[in-house]
């Protein structure tokens, strides 16, 4: 069957199954410690590099304000922010798409001896009953899968009524999207044909030469105006290889969460490395400040 004949639940299966693989054999956060997967050192190396590059989010998820909720994470990755809402004193269940990352999220629970439940299961078929949860949380999650909008019609229905929801999505109007991907990663896309030029974005960016050489791989063979808009946003977000990343605006958030009586929106997450020469003076009520207009991170709160 052509693509340009397929039934649309048949790509976005596909496509899904694509986005699966992908992060099955790329976890979330692992690229983060060079310790032995799954060893106590691996998991405090991951943590300590996430709190301190996204020092916003225990303020921002209010791990500390989860206690005797019954809390649902869609996509724990690793399970280091489902770490901290157990330690909070949350009754935690977190998912995911991949086996790989449900087994080291269980690993990181056993570990630190809390308590946690745990599925492989899909954000847009929750196998949850309806009103179960007081609060579901998904950081950086929602934008990887095909049917975003029925992730999160499956979020308002596993919520109890008053139940929150709190979600982290890309966010189309910061700096990181509409400088550097949209202009910075293009014109780099052209250097990384080369190991000089791949080496010139390593000391310009701090990225490191494999993710480089890799993304370079990717290019061999095409000219940059072969990738499309779509393709290069995915391929520029968490590594090359990744087949699906979507950016929202303001308005497309709160289009997503229409059905809740409440929404607000915050941006956090300013990426310094996109900011030629002061992006890592920056001091960080500053960076907070700037952040909140042009942050690559759109958190949703969401009230059922």
């Amino acid at each position: 069957m052509s693509r340009l004949n397929q039934n649309p639940t048949d790509a976005n299966d596909d496509l899904k199954e694509r986005v699966r693989a992908f992060w099955q054999a790329h976890p979330c956060g692992t690229k983060f410690s060079d310790a032995a997967m799954g060893t106590r050192e691996f998991f405090e190396r991951v943590e300590a590099h996430r709190y301190a590059k996204e020092w916003h989010i225990p303020a921002a998820a209010d791990f500390a304000g989860a206690r005797g909720l019954r809390v649902l994470e869609i996509g724990c990755g690793l399970g280091t922010d489902g770490a901290q809402f157990a330690k909070a004193g949350a009754s935690y269940t977190g998912i995911d798409l991949t086996e790989a990352a449900i087994d080291l999220a269980r690993k990181r629970f056993e570990g630190s001896g809390l308590p946690g439940e745990f599925h492989v299961t899909d954000a847009e078929n929750l196998a949850f009953a309806d009103e179960l949860f007081d609060l579901v949380y998904s950081h950086g999650v929602l934008h990887h899968t095909p049917d975003t909008a029925r992730a999160v019609q499956e979020i308002h229905r596993v919520l109890k009524p008053g139940g929150r929801a709190i979600v982290m999505l890309y966010h189309r109007g910061s700096y990181n999207y509409r400088v550097g991907i949209r202009i910075l990663r293009r014109a780099g896309a052209r250097l990384l044909k080369s190991e000089s030029g791949i080496r010139v974005v390593h000391r310009l960016t701090g990225e490191p030469l494999d993710s480089l050489r890799e993304h370079a791989g990717l290019l061999t063979g095409r000219n940059d105006g072969d990738t499309s808009s779509d393709e290069f946003l995915s391929q520029s977000t968490d590594g090359a290889g990744n087949p699906l990343a979507r950016v929202y605006s303001r308005r497309e958030a709160r289009e997503l969460f229409k059905d809740f009586r409440k929404v607000e929106l915050r941006a956090y997450f300013l990426n310094k490395r996109f900011i030629p020469l002061i992006g890592k003076l920056l001091p960080r009520p500053v960076e907070s400040a700037l952040a909140s207009r042009w942050g690559w991170h759109l958190w949703i709160y969401a009230k059922k």
